[in-house]
């Protein structure tokens, strides 16, 4: 019987051994944490949880505009973090529980390889032991990047870990980085009701993503009363007793009750024995193929530790694709991920969603397409539902009509980009989307507007 063992349990890890299992592999399972990963449950669950929250208290503030008696949410700190952490136990009961149907053997431990083939587990209760493995995958995550001039205490300077939710709502916060990560925050901690200053490195806040998209968001913060330092690095934090002062690059200051980290993740590839078993490794992320195969062949690497997008999405593909391959069912052709046709979110409000070529991008290549847009503002749905903002994009091949990107913000932007990350998928047109008999009155129904 073939022995596969997954070093980490977090969404590729658990993708790939359940995969395996009902493939017919022996399958162990190592996990020093949390099974359902600790960047999953404790970074991208909560995360959304109180996004949700935050989100349910704008509705309310907004509730005048739907004909009702505006109110002022106040938030339950100790309430949410209940809501929380019984939502982290669910789904960690659901995965452990069909880790364990599929004939998985878990193990509360860390693994280490000790040679081409074998892996060393360290249980948190017991002996070390030796397994011998046919495949080897590993998916141990990542966590996030404390820059030298900081020093995350978890009071005052605080890393996204530490957030959630943090210990007391900050009276002010500093939000450091202004990428996906940072961005969702600005939003939570506003809906919440803390000021927020936002230190942003570049000139436009998610400066990987569209201009159009950006500026969307950035107003939305400006009238928030989001203070935003454009152009701005943090370059060190002085902590007293009461507060905290960000020191930037450009002379200004940032002063608020705490700072948070948002600048990135390193990989957790320290201890797993990489160089031993001659895993290549480029600045600690593991170098992978088109299959996650890492130098050596029989050892794969999925999730945040293959340096690919890190998305949950992405992860539990990879651990999918690679159970398929290792067990020999991607010996004939076969479609392999392609990470330019991932869709991503941004659980902001408005909510903002790609998928594929930019349109920045294309122009930036010379590529020709067509770029059509639509506003919200021109929906029937989105004046019912009292939020006009936002727009869809859809950028596709002038010749052959055939759909290559789009980026929606607006109202549930990540589940309509679904639509649009089906069409990129699969190679539709846009006459496709614009023949479709969707719903009236529907958001989506400006998904066809824009292909027209």
């Amino acid at each position: 019987m073939h022995r596969f063992v997954v070093i980490g349990g977090g969404p590729a890890g658990n993708q790939a051994a359940t995969t395996a299992a009902r493939l017919g592999a022996e399958v162990t399972l190592i996990e020093s944490d949390v099974i359902g990963g600790s960047a999953h449950l404790r970074d991208c669950i909560p995360s959304k949880a109180m996004i949700a929250t935050g989100g349910a208290m704008n509705d309310q503030r907004r509730s005048a505009g739907m004909g009702l008696t505006s109110t002022s949410p106040a938030l339950d700190l100790d309430a949410l973090r209940r809501r929380i952490g019984d939502i982290e136990a669910r789904l960690e009961a659901s995965v452990t529980g069909l880790l364990h149907d599929q004939g998985v053997r878990i193990v509360a431990g860390r693994g280490r390889l000790v040679g081409p083939h074998e892996v060393e587990i360290t249980p948190h209760d017991g002996p070390a032991e030796v397994v011998g493995a046919d495949t080897i995958v590993l998916a141990t995550g990542s966590r996030p990047r404390v820059p030298d001039f900081a020093q995350a205490d978890g009071d005052r300077v605080l890393t996204t870990r530490h957030a959630y939710p943090p210990p007391v709502l900050p009276e002010h916060l500093v939000v450091i980085g202004s990428g996906v990560t940072g961005v969702e925050f600005v939003h939570m901690f506003s809906a919440f009701g803390s000021d927020v200053t936002l230190i942003v490195s570049r000139q436009q806040v998610l400066p990987q993503k569209d201009p159009e998209v950006a500026a969307v968001l950035e107003d939305d913060f400006l009238r928030r009363g989001v203070n935003l330092f454009k152009g701005a690095r943090a370059e060190a934090i002085d902590v007293d007793g009461d507060g905290v002062a960000v020191h930037c690059d450009d002379g200004r200051t940032a002063r608020g009750s705490h700072a948070l980290l948002c600048i990135g993740s390193v990989p957790n590839s320290e201890g797993l024995g990489l160089d031993e078993a001659g895993v290549e490794t480029d600045h600690g992320y593991v170098v992978v193929d088109h299959n996650c195969r890492s130098s050596q062949p029989h050892i794969y690497a999925a999730g945040d530790l293959s340096g690919k997008l890190p998305l949950s999405s992405v992860a539990s593909m990879q651990g999918r694709k690679i159970a398929e391959h290792a067990l020999g069912l991607h010996q004939r052709p076969h479609r392999h991920l392609d990470y330019d046709k991932a869709a991503s979110a941004i659980f902001t409000d408005p909510e903002i969603a790609d998928v594929g070529l930019a349109e920045a991008d294309a122009f930036a290549s010379g590529r020709k397409v067509r770029v059509t847009k639509v506003p919200f503002s021109a929906s029937a749905k989105a004046l019912i539902n009292d939020d006009p903002r936002g727009f869809v994009k859809i950028v596709s091949d002038p010749a052959t009509g055939v759909v290559l990107g789009g980026s929606i913000v607006g109202q549930h932007a990540a589940e309509l980009i679904s639509v649009l990350a089906l069409a990129v998928t699969a190679g539709l047109r846009v006459t496709d989307i614009v023949e479709s008999l969707l719903v009236h009155p529907a958001l989506a129904e400006s998904l066809a507007d824009a292909a027209e």
